[in-house]
């Protein structure tokens, strides 16, 4: 016997593929879309510029796999897919009040919180299509000369899924900012580049309070006599709690953001 969802569930569903199809299309097309396009592809021009200074210069340099982890990698995790997500992710309730849109929203037949699940999940995808494209670059930039080894895939697939994790669960971290303060822009560059960026390098259990610890416990601990900046001071936790901690923070904050969205009265000079 096929079970299917009750019609409520079936229609808030619908509403949340209705708000993704608008809300993507639209992303892809936006002014900013193209000026975060080109910022995420800073590491493919620090990958050539890298290469060719190998090229010419006729000395071997860095092997790719260790620039890539140490650098491409660094530049995405504490970097790019921070501000990706700060900047889209508070605009997925934030641009309705500010761009005074909310009150057309509310008119319509469609849930609050279909809002905020359909703009975070085409945000989040417009996001990933950024940084896979640059990632798979600069992959491919770094290591033009082992592309037949397949012991590489698997490492950009590894690296590919903790970035995605962390567009994740940064997007809705940030998409609870946008709910629910004002100059969420602002607290979220806070935590962003103060907290995130320093309490992850206390030792002991207190690094886990960032959302950045858990992402890098799915990375390789580095060799022995080779300094990673990304596995300094880790003290990992494993990949399977670490894996249920990013999408319990995932699903808390997109939680708690619908809430907010649905249950806060907005004015539009918020």
């Amino acid at each position: 016997m096929k079970l299917t969802p009750p019609a409520a569930v079936r229609s808030f569903l619908g509403s949340v593929r209705r708000v993704f199809t608008v809300f993507f299309r639209q992303g892809r097309k936006a002014r900013r879309t193209r000026f975060f396009f080109l910022l995420s592809f800073i590491p493919v021009a620090v990958s050539l510029v890298i290469k060719f200074n190998q090229i010419f210069s006729g000395k071997p340099g860095r092997e790719g796999d260790f620039l890539f982890t140490n650098l491409i990698m660094l530049f995405y995790l504490q970097m790019i897919i921070l501000i990706l997500a700060l900047f889209y992710g508070t605009s997925v309730c934030s641009e309705e009040v500010e761009g005074k849109t909310l009150p057309y929203l509310i008119t319509r037949p469609v849930p609050k919180a279909a809002v905020v699940l359909g703009k975070y999940a085409a945000y989040t995808a417009v996001m990933i299509g950024m940084v896979t494209l640059g990632l798979v670059f600069s992959f491919i930039v770094l290591n033009l000369d082992r592309l037949l080894d397949p012991s590489l895939y698997g490492q950009l697939g590894r690296y590919l899924g903790v970035l995605i994790l962390g567009l994740m669960a940064y997007g809705a971290f940030f998409t609870f900012f946008g709910s629910s303060l004002k100059r969420s822009i602002f607290f979220g560059l806070l935590f962003s580049f103060g907290w995130e960026n320093v309490i992850q390098y206390f030792p002991g259990s207190t690094q886990r309070l960032a959302i950045a610890h858990y992402l890098k416990s799915f990375l390789p601990a580095a060799s022995p006599g080779r300094f990673s900046f990304l596995t300094f001071r880790l003290e990992p936790t494993r990949p399977g709690l670490a894996l249920l901690m990013l999408f319990a923070i995932t699903a808390a904050f997109l939680t708690l953001a619908c809430l907010f969205f649905s249950k806060k009265e907005y004015s539009l000079e918020d």
